[in-house]
């Protein structure tokens, strides 16, 4: 009997010895996991990295300082992201016992940074929608909203009550969401596109441009807090949308089969529908600005709050077009060299070696200049990740994508730079000994280039402006810093109209510049003719 006491005894200890991995307990706040299990669902083990677009108040977005709770964004030093969505994200991770960090990426750009390996969960204010849900997995509501309508106090529409008001009504909604597909609901409404986030559709609506747009209770508050003309419709009991198995329910997103799933889903069983409810009233005052202050003081106060982040934009992106106009030149140099190369004469072997580099080469080029920078810009991104497991950052993507892009198309102005030079040089060059790559580095390339030299300033000024692009792979570029306060402040003219100040500043310095280089490799304008003592020759019959 003492035996068998003494081995159910030790059977006891062993059960309190040995934990259960798979089984999950809530233990002060904090969620027991299998550490393994976890670090499956984690890129980089301990570490829960959130998307988000830092431009969705009071949802998320993006500040100067850590104050208030805010999170360091880890693609953007120096912006802090907070919101409705950061605090959720921070309660998460504190319950699974990981550190917190915040991806701003694009509202279209989660979905393929979330299946890539990106990032490990989209914490962005999203629905599980039919079509979403085909794509990835989502965890248990953590907010539960309704949705409205926002137009101007002036409307004629402002008095609504029913969906049945808005005959001729403009009205929008965000691209990428099932709000864009409630709009059939309303009668006799004038449906227009889809925009690509809320600070552009209230910008339209205070413009006039619109009647109204749809949008989710919490995001129309803080419009209509920082914009005293704007106010949200609420329609009567019955009169109001049919979700018809829409959701507004904002989940987590997950990648297919995640074992992170369970784990939140677990940790967010102590976010009660009070607490929810009190946070999201409290990021909605503290996104809050408070009533007009009229348009160049609200300008002023624009700049005072996120000049840092423009001059960290502008910086990126006076970076990002020098340096990779340079690699795109030296690209375009080489092909337009190789491809001017002549071949007559060669054997059999060398002419088919060249033809087959030279449709490689216009392969190349065709593709880079029959696609926008914006789909090569997500295709390499997060096809590399996905395809072949690179995990570039945002930054040395920008270079290789601008730079590719630029090659492409400096090939065929250097080309046809190359092609302007008489051919009797080359012939002259060729008759005192010199081969095709002498002849190129000193006699044609120099002639090339000083006649090319325009198109390339208009490059290089092109590239300042088309970085604005790569706002869709996260590349902290001044248009990416400029969606961001227009995000948090919802003042989005005031906001744009300094970056288009910054902009302009940016390109008419780069022209001055360029013409000051321009007239530099002209020389002189004036030039004096010297008789050869050997030029008079007497001629003997």
């Amino acid at each position: 009997m003492r035996i068998w006491r003494r081995l159910v005894t030790v059977l006891m200890m062993m059960a309190l010895v040995i934990p259960a991995p798979s089984v999950l307990a809530i233990e002060g706040g904090k969620v027991a996991v299998d550490s393994e299990a976890l670090n499956k669902g984690l890129e980089t083990p301990g570490v829960f990295r959130v998307g988000m677009e830092a431009n969705y108040a009071p949802y998320n977005w993006s500040q100067t300082s850590k104050e208030d709770g805010a999170v360091e964004i880890a693609n953007a030093k120096g912006e802090y992201a907070n919101g409705y969505d950061v605090q959720t994200a921070k309660r998460i991770a504190d319950a699974l016992g990981l550190k917190l960090e915040v991806v701003k990426m694009e509202w279209d750009g989660l979905p393929p940074a979330l299946q890539s390996g990106k990032i490990d969960a989209i914490i962005a204010g999203m629905s599980p929608t039919p079509q979403r849900l085909e794509q990835i997995d989502f965890t248990r509501s953590y907010y539960d909203s309704e949705i409205c309508v926002v137009t101007r106090k002036d409307s004629k529409y402002a008095k609504a009550t029913s969906l049945a008001d808005f005959p001729g009504a403009k009205i929008t909604a965000q691209l990428n969401t099932f709000h864009y597909g409630l709009i059939d609901q309303m009668e006799g409404v004038d449906k227009q596109t889809a925009m690509d986030s809320f600070p552009t559709m209230i910008s339209s609506v205070l413009s006039k441009k619109i009647d109204g747009y749809v949008s989710e209770r919490p995001s129309a508050l803080a419009a209509t807090a920082a914009n005293s003309d704007l106010q949200i419709i609420r329609f009567e009991k019955g009169k109001g949308f049919d979700l018809k198995g829409q959701s507004t329910e904002t989940c987590v997103g997950l990648r297919k089969g995640s074992p992170l799933t369970p784990m939140i889903n677990e940790a967010l069983n102590n976010f009660t529908s009070e607490d929810r409810s009190q946070l999201m009233d409290k990021m909605v005052v503290l996104n809050n600005r408070g009533e007009s202050q009229g348009f160049w003081s609200e300008v002023a106060g624009i700049w005072k709050t996120y000049k840092g982040q423009f001059m960290k934009g502008a910086l990126n992106t006076m970076v990002i077009a020098l340096v990779s106009t340079l690699i795109g030149f030296c690209i375009g140099l080489l092909i337009a060299i190789y491809r001017s190369t002549p071949i007559n004469g060669a054997n059999a072997i060398v002419q088919a070696i060249y033809r087959i580099f030279d449709f490689v080469i216009v392969a190349y080029i065709e593709i880079f200049r029959g696609t926008p920078m914006m789909v090569q810009a997500m295709l390499i991104f997060y096809g590399s990740k996905l395809f072949l497991d690179i995990d570039m950052s945002a930054m040395l993507a920008a270079f290789l994508i601008v730079s590719i892009n630029t090659g492409a198309y400096l090939a065929e102005v250097i080309r046809g730079g190359i092609i302007s030079v008489d051919n009797g040089q080359n012939e002259a060059a060729k008759a005192i000994g010199m081969s095709h790559l002498q002849t190129m580095i000193f006699v044609v390339l120099p002639q090339a280039i000083r006649s090319i030299l325009p198109a390339l300033g208009n490059e290089f000024v092109i590239n300042i402006k088309d970085t604005s692009v790569l706002n869709v792979i996260a590349v902290t570029e001044l248009f990416f810093v400029t969606r961001s306060a227009a995000g948090k402040t919802y003042l989005t003219f005031q906001t744009f109209f300094i970056v288009s100040v910054i902009y302009f500043v940016l390109t008419f310095a780069t022209t001055r510049l360029l013409r000051l280089v321009e007239k530099k490799m002209s020389g002189s304008d004036h030039y004096t003719v010297y008789q050869s003592s050997t030029s008079e020759v007497n001629i003997h019959e």
